[in-house]
């Protein structure tokens, strides 16, 4: 899997950056619910901007909320969306945080939700983060550079049956044994705190047949140090239930999701909802048993084969829609 880009648009300072991945599509998924006069959308994964600024841009009538745990990103997409004024509102904060950070600002409900998960292009490009194995840099990976602990902490402290188990489960990473015996091997020499070492070592670490295919061998290894930086997916098992709860009755969500642990959680969270609660065998389905969700995409939908031309970040993107369609019994 390539680290995605998902932002759009040109950064501040001049840098240019692809456009948002699959931008029209979610517009198109969210504008039934943000066409409503007072309508309020959710960017729970703001980034450098670039699909908050398409959502204020197409949806006149409607105010943001846009979360993100990157502090440097907050200022940065603060100018970029200086122009809208008080239509936005940008808050310090991690996604599962969202109804904490609806109710202080006093909104009870939403009509759209969007997340794009995954590394921003910021986070990909700035050196000194340490995302992307294609570049030597410290071995950080935190999202928020001012809590938790870096990638190069989990590397050089982990015990070797934990690491194996980070990278299996959040890298499906079929060598992890070998690579992490590796780990073991050289930590007690010398911590790890760049990244290109520990992507030689992977390279050195590997047999000749697993590096022949798949593309970058230290990507399994670079996402599962990611995810498990950031609690990833544990945070992505709160936050996706919270945000259809703060939907509306006709308020929609979409999520873009970058590879496969990520698509299944979403896809098991939105099943779950378009799916009748009752006992079986009943004649009729009372009111309280009906779904509570509208699935609005079939499967998981991908992006263009001109897109990804366009942006090969946009290549493992996978789109999955739902609107709000009951209340909760």
């Amino acid at each position: 899997m390539e680290l995605p880009d998902k932002d759009g648009g040109e950064r501040p300072g001049g840098n240019t950056r692809h456009v948002p991945v699959m931008l029209r599509r979610c517009l198109d998924l969210l504008a039934p619910a943000l066409e409503r006069p007072g309508a309020v959308v959710v960017d729970c994964t703001l980034g450098l901007g670039g699909h908050s600024e398409a959502l204020l841009g197409r949806f006149p009538g409607a105010r943001l909320v846009a979360l993100d745990r990157d502090t440097e990103a907050l200022r940065l997409s603060g100018e970029r969306l200086a122009r809208f004024g008080d239509r936005a509102a940008l808050v310090h904060a991690v996604y599962d945080e969202l109804p904490d950070v609806l109710e202080r600002l006093g909104v009870p409900r939403v009509q759209g939700v969007l997340f794009d998960l995954g590394v921003s292009s910021m986070q990909l490009d700035e050196a000194d983060r340490g995302f992307a194995y294609a570049q030597d840099a410290p071995l950080d990976m935190r999202m928020d550079q001012t809590a938790g602990v870096s990638a190069a902490e989990v590397l050089n402290t982990y015990p070797p049956g934990e690491l194996v188990r980070v990278l299996r489960a959040y890298g499906e990473e079929k060598q992890a044994k070998r690579i992490v015996a590796a780990i073991v091997r050289e930590r007690e020499k010398e911590p790890f705190t760049r990244s290109a070492r520990l992507v030689e070592l992977i390279r050195d670490a590997l047999p000749q047949a697993a590096k022949r295919t798949g593309g970058n061998p230290a990507k399994r290894t670079f996402q599962a140090l990611r995810i498990e930086v950031n609690g990833e997916l544990a945070v992505l098992e709160r936050a996706i239930p919270a945000a259809v709860r703060a939907l509306a009755v006709g308020g929609r969500i979409a999520v873009l999701s970058y590879h496969s642990l990520e698509d299944r959680l979403v896809k098991q969270v939105f099943a779950a909802g378009a799916a009748t609660t009752a006992p079986p065998g009943l004649p009729v389905v009372p009111e309280r048993y009906q779904p509570r969700l509208k699935l609005l995409t079939r499967g998981a939908e991908l992006p263009t084969e001109e897109e990804v031309a366009e942006n090969r970040r946009a290549a493992p993107a996978r789109l999955r829609g739902a609107e709000r369609i009951r209340e909760d019994a």
